[in-house]
């Protein structure tokens, strides 16, 4: 086991019991409170955090108002607000080894995965670091006497609801765009993983950001996030995370009629045809399946495979997944870590049991691992012989189970592929690109990987069809999500 050492600033970090960030300060909970922060890869409680309710959000919302209305932020030259953006670019990555083991501790995942996230996180920073001075009104063209122009100005305050699979990547999701738009934020993390979104809120005000624009308060969904998502001083709400939880977000927001961007849940087809590439093809599908120990909203946990190549493809399937390795976040040679909590671990192989009384066929995995102490370490398991009706083929289980599909031709492939409530992955195997092209148009979600799987970059948009939700975040597109529009008409006479 190549386990790393725990940095001592990681260890000073967690020690400490991180506070919440609001108004630029440290805070405690009003209440007092805390809740424990678990290790999954070991079981146990790691530090603890403020348990934040919805006097907290009332406060931390107050301090984003007064920031967002007094000008701190908004008022400062689009330059300016450039190079504060970059900087916390350059902030994250300068402390990677830092937030990479924060983030493995708190999350279970493998170091050499959590990089990497850590690195993409400063990308996103870096992307929108551009992106103050360029968001441009417009001149209208009318009558002869009047001169009409418009705006694209910032919503206000924004609220971000954050997921537990890619907490500093999603929270930097949310941040950076309704940053550069000259917003101000309340963002509430996962309460199974707060803490590198508390690292940002420190590394923000490192780099120059005035104090209440970005507030962090640490919570339960059910206190914080609700009190969030339904506050009548919040203009927008972004969030990502299951279906379920993102209709009790769209239900809270209609108060005010605050603006609403929902990712949530996909249960992607990864279509493998009998032309593609079988080596490429079955590894691809693994880390489509398996990254993160499947808990990935575009997973492709929906393998979609040619009746002609289907026994081979199975076999070259478990034998890439014989060669990851399961093990603890912490150890560099991990492939694939633990679910992120007891409850998840609960779910995963609750939904193995339903597949198994489904009469789907377990060819690898299938178990709890309980070679790894107490950890929450399940199997890499493949299920042979789904229908697409069962519910491991219909349901997000969120975990590494993927569930092979045996199709007999292109337009069952589609068929099937769009035979789900969920619209947001999917991915596409094979060396013919006509086909290719014609599957990627059939097939109804946000994205279509062609011949690779998993593939982010904060220039391209990303977003749902159907119940995988609404609105799109990176890209250009995500600033329509933070701005709004103004229309001013001038008389010239």
């Amino acid at each position: 086991m190549a386990q790393v050492d725990v940095l001592p600033e990681v260890t000073k970090f967690i020690e400490s019991d991180p506070r919440m960030v609001i108004g630029g300060a440290a805070v405690a909970a009003a209440s007092g409170q805390t809740f424990d922060v678990y290790d999954p890869s070991t079981g146990k409680v790691i530090t603890h955090a403020p348990r934040g309710s919805a006097e907290d959000i009332d406060r931390a919302v107050a301090a984003a108002r007064e920031a967002f209305e007094d000008g701190r932020w908004t008022g400062l030259r689009p330059g300016k607000r450039s190079e504060i953006l970059f900087k916390i670019g350059e902030l994250i990555k300068r402390n990677i080894p830092e937030l990479t083991q924060l983030e493995s501790l708190d999350s279970g995942k493998p170091v050499s995965i959590a990089a990497g996230e850590m690195w993409m996180a400063s990308e996103v920073f870096r992307y929108y670091s551009g992106w103050p001075t360029k968001i441009f009104g417009e001149t209208n063209p009318t009558a002869d006497d009047m001169f009409v122009y418009s705006l694209r100005e910032p919503l206000g305050v924004c609220g971000g609801i954050i997921p537990w699979n890619f907490p500093l990547v999603m929270a930097v999701w949310k941040v950076a765009p309704a940053l550069a738009c000259g917003n101000t934020v309340v963002l509430k993390p996962a309460e199974q993983t707060p803490l590198t979104a508390v690292r940002l809120a420190e590394l923000c005000l490192e780099a120059g950001v005035p104090e209440g624009v970005v507030n962090v308060v640490t919570g339960l969904g059910p206190e914080a996030g609700a009190a969030l998502a339904s506050h009548m001083d919040v203009d927008k709400v972004a969030f990502t995370g299951s279906t379920e939880v993102g209709r009790k977000i769209l239900e809270a927001s209609a108060g005010n009629l605050k603006r609403v961007s929902l990712e949530l849940g996909g249960k992607s087809p990864n279509i493998v045809f009998a032309d593609a590439n079988m080596k490429r093809a079955a590894k691809g599908s693994m880390m489509g399946v398996f990254l993160n120990s499947g808990q990935v909203c575009t997973a492709g946990t929906r393998i979609l495979v040619e009746s002609s190549v289907h026994d081979d493809f199975v076999a070259s399937l478990v034998e890439a997944t014989a060669a990851m390795k399961l093990g603890p976040g912490l150890d560099e040679t991990t492939g694939m870590g633990p679910v992120v909590s007891q409850e998840q671990l609960d779910r995963v192989t609750g939904y193995i049991d339903i597949g198994k009384g489904e009469g789907a066929e377990v060819v690898t995995g299938g178990e709890r691992a309980t070679d790894l102490g107490d950890g929450y370490f399940v199997q890499p398991t493949v299920f042979a012989g789904v229908k697409n009706d069962m519910r491991i083929a219909q349901e997000e289980i969120f975990g590494p189970v993927a569930a092979v599909i045996e199709v007999k031709d292109v337009e069952e492939a589609i068929e099937v592929a769009n035979d789900t409530v969920y619209g947001l992955a999917s991915a596409v195997w094979t060396t013919d690109l006509s086909k290719a092209h014609r599957v990627a148009k059939g097939i109804k979600a946000g994205t279509v990987w062609i011949n690779t799987a998993g593939q982010y970059d904060p220039s391209v948009s990303f977003g749902g069809y159907k119940q995988s939700g609404f609105g799109r975040e990176l890209g250009a597109h995500s600033i329509e999500t933070y701005t709004q529009t103004k229309s001013v008409w001038v008389s010239l006479k």
